[in-house]
């Protein structure tokens, strides 16, 4: 791989059925489970031109990927961390030098092939600052990927410890994430969400476009 092909967007991917379970309460299981097709649907689109791979463990995912055009990695049982560890390592060895690791469901996803800086680890947090939506990094540093609750310190301390350049980019779109019937309602998530889904019971007058 050359320039801009040394580059790849990763994207773990739970399987859809078992996707949003926090949302509940105010959406079905079929709803639900459309979502989260929808979101990393968005997410695939937002690496442009670079190539995408998607981290699965789940036959439904791995062909929805497949037939958009994604390369699976397949760990079953790994885990968040272990899946995106092992992904990372996996994308060096074949040549990658720089990816930006995306989670699925971020409605507001765009352009992260701009957040691949060559000499500098990019972190991009969510909107509470808790989560880490994006990380760009390189393939070599063996980077410990660190999710769930309070991911984005741990990682921000694991890239300042790492020597090299730490960006933090507070981006409010990739910001935006989908976890709580809340997330559904804020006005930039709002604006995006397809017209299929049903207004959230939590708030009667919302309406989706």
């Amino acid at each position: 791989m050359k320039g801009r092909q040394s580059h790849a967007v990763l994207v773990p991917v739970k399987a859809f059925a078992d996707a949003k379970a926090r949302l509940s309460s105010v959406l079905a299981p079929d709803q639900r489970k459309a979502l989260a097709r929808w979101t990393a649907d968005r997410v695939m689109a937002a690496a442009g031109e670079l190539p995408v791979y998607v981290a699965c463990d789940d036959d439904e995912v791995a062909k929805w990927a497949v037939d958009r055009g994604a390369k699976v990695l397949w760990h079953p049982g790994a885990g968040l961390n272990g899946a995106v560890s092992r992904s990372v390592e996996q994308l060096g060895r074949e040549g990658v030098t720089h990816v930006a690791v995306a989670h699925g469901d971020l409605p507001l996803a765009h352009d992260l092939a701009a957040l691949i800086l060559p000499d500098a680890i990019t972190l991009v947090p969510d909107a509470h600052r808790d989560g880490t939506n994006v990380v760009a990094v390189s393939t070599a540093l063996g980077f410990a990927f660190s999710y769930g609750a309070g991911s984005f310190q741990r990682h921000l301390a694991l890239a300042l410890a790492s020597g090299q350049r730490t960006v933090v980019r507070r981006d409010q779109q990739l910001a935006r994430d989908i976890d709580t019937p809340d997330d559904l309602l804020h006005p930039l998530v709002e604006e995006v969400l397809p017209a299929w889904l049903k207004t959230n019971p939590v708030s009667p007058t919302t309406r989706r476009r």
